[in-house]
């Protein structure tokens, strides 16, 4: 992730842009994350797509999510590796054994 991370701020620093606040980084990654579930429940749930609406698909939308997380972490001075790593190694300590084996 650090790789994408620092590519991110590359392109920052060479478009001359600067990191919005943190709530508006956040409100945007609000956003990416509506237009994710809005997909995912086209794709499976009860509400259909309407036929003027654009295609979208559900690579790209996690991208952008992923892309505006990479945004807030960078303009905190985050790094994403560890984060996820801190993440990952909390979950598996936390649920080892919580579920059986066909994912109940």
């Amino acid at each position: 992730m650090n790789q994408y991370q620092k590519q991110v701020d590359e392109q920052m620093k060479k478009l001359g842009w600067h990191y919005w606040q943190p709530l508006s980084i956040l409100a945007r990654l609000f956003e990416e994350c509506g237009e994710f579930s809005r997909l995912v429940n086209h794709l499976y749930g009860e509400k259909p797509k309407k036929t003027a609406e654009t295609e979208q698909n559900l690579e790209e939308e996690i991208g952008d999510i992923i892309y505006t997380l990479a945004c807030f972490a960078n303009s905190q001075e985050i790094d994403l590796d560890k984060a996820m790593r801190k993440s990952l190694d909390k979950v598996i300590k936390r649920d080892k054994g919580r579920y059986d084996k066909e994912g109940s």
